[in-house]
């Protein structure tokens, strides 16, 4: 027992997770691509091609959406956990993408897990079909048939990663998942029925493709903890998840720090520092509620400043206002060791920043969500208003040399968050980092 307990000994590596805070979109591409740099590892726990990680490096943009974030940094180990639904012909482009800019993206540094579970044509279409039903009440999905590859886990007829290495078995578990996909198509949604043959056919290449990078990812990362540090990257935010996030808006996946164990195979005794990736102000993509949503000119200034545009999607990103009460919700949900605060430099400019610290709902005052079903829809945010700065920050490297108005700004979500912000973000490049402690 002793041993088992001492499991993790004195220079033994650490698993830090970074995760979004929010609704996704928080930067947290860039975040794993800074810490990467003293990590041995990297492995994607949950969701799929719905997730946009946009790094630059010496002003050059990449675009990840399966691949690790540190797949940039030449001899690190780059995993994609059971967690994650893989769409194969989505990573086999991004892939090939990458190999033409010389980056090494062979089975030698890059392994997918056999239990990783596979976006199948059928599920694409399970997707856009359900969207044109609902007409007037759309979730908001990306329809790249991350929801259905979800359900067909769950109900036991799921295609992994694993099957590719047997094509009989593949065909006949395609066969079977089709029996329910093909009378929907039919009988609910007035397409025509697809044909197994067909489907296992079309797979046939890039499942031969994808062979040699399978392998046992939870083996490989109790290997490397052993030596160094393995960093857990999720895809989305907290306020997605499926349990925890503002539902039905969400994505069907768990989001929250504690997926990176279970999406991964790991242990979360390993999980010892947690990075919560936070955006200066607010966004969201999609449907769903979103109480500090500005839709004047202080909301199209920052959407246009920010860039506000989804990387996997290209539609425009909702602005408002930082929203402390969802924060300390996520908080709550995932205990941050620490905070990465990106795009502080999108604020500079405003005469004044507002910051959400409370809800009224009902005729109470909430620190903290409502969790009463719909209740984010009527809720009141209640605002601190702090001064704003005019400098550019973009090429500012130290804290002291940040405005005052600015440092006062991260001074009271750390003080609102109980945690420190060790990162912070001044502009999309690498190099445009503030690193404090």
């Amino acid at each position: 027992m002793a041993e088992l307990r001492n499991s993790q000994a004195p220079g033994a590596g650490r698993g830090i997770v970074i995760h979004g805070a929010q609704w996704g979109d928080e930067g947290k591409g860039k975040i794993v691509d800074l810490l990467t740099e003293s990590a041995k590892a990297v492995v994607r726990f949950q969701g799929g091609n719905n997730a946009g990680h946009t790094l630059v490096v010496g002003g050059e943009k990449t675009v990840l959406h399966l691949l690790p974030s540190g797949i940039l940094h030449d001899g690190k180990a780059c995993l994609i956990g059971n967690g994650v639904v893989l769409d194969p012909e989505v990573l086999c482009q991004e892939m090939d993408t990458l190999a033409k800019k010389g980056i090494d993206v062979s089975p030698e540094r890059l392994v997918i897990s056999k239990k990783t579970h596979v976006i199948m044509p059928y599920h694409r279409l399970l997707d856009g079909a359900r969207e044109t039903l609902l007409a007037g009440s759309k979730i908001g999905t990306t329809g790249r048939g991350i929801g259905p590859c979800y359900e067909d886990k769950m109900a036991r007829i799921g295609i992994r990663a694993g099957d590719f290495a047997d094509p009989d078995l593949l065909a006949k578990k395609i066969a079977r998942a089709l029996v329910e996909k093909n009378a929907l198509f039919t009988k609910l949604y007035e397409l025509p029925a697809l044909d197994p043959g067909a489907v296992a056919e079309a797979l046939a290449p890039v499942a031969k493709r994808l062979v040699p990078y399978l392998g046992d990812v939870s083996s490989i990362i109790q290997k490397t903890l052993a030596t160094g540090d393995v960093l857990f990257e999720g895809a989305q935010g907290t306020h997605l998840d499926i349990d925890h996030g503002t539902y039905p808006f969400v994505t069907s996946s768990n989001t929250v720090s504690g997926q990176a164990a279970a999406g991964s195979g790991c242990a979360p005794a390993v999980l010892s520092r947690v990075v919560a990736v936070v955006k200066a102000y607010t966004t969201r993509v999609g449907s769903g509620p979103f109480p500090t949503e500005l839709f004047g000119t202080v909301g199209d200034y920052l959407q246009s400043k920010g860039g506000e545009f989804g990387a996997t999607t290209g539609r425009k990103r909702r602005c408002g206002w930082l929203d402390l009460v969802l924060l300390r919700e996520s908080a709550r949900l995932s205990g941050p060791t620490d905070i990465a605060l990106t795009k502080l430099d999108v604020l500079s400019g405003l005469f004044e920043i507002k910051i959400c610290i409370g809800y009224r709902y009902k005729g109470k005052v909430y620190e903290y969500p409502p969790q009463e079903e719909g209740a984010l829809e009527f809720v009141e945010p209640i605002y601190e208003t702090m001064p704003g700065w005019e400098e550019d920050i973009t090429g500012i490297t130290a804290w002291e040399d940040l405005p005052l108005a600015a440092r006062e700004y991260v001074s009271r979500i750390e003080q609102s968050l109980k945690t420190t912000c060790s990162i912070l973000s001044v502009g999309p490049d690498r190099r445009q980092t503030i690193i404090r402690g």
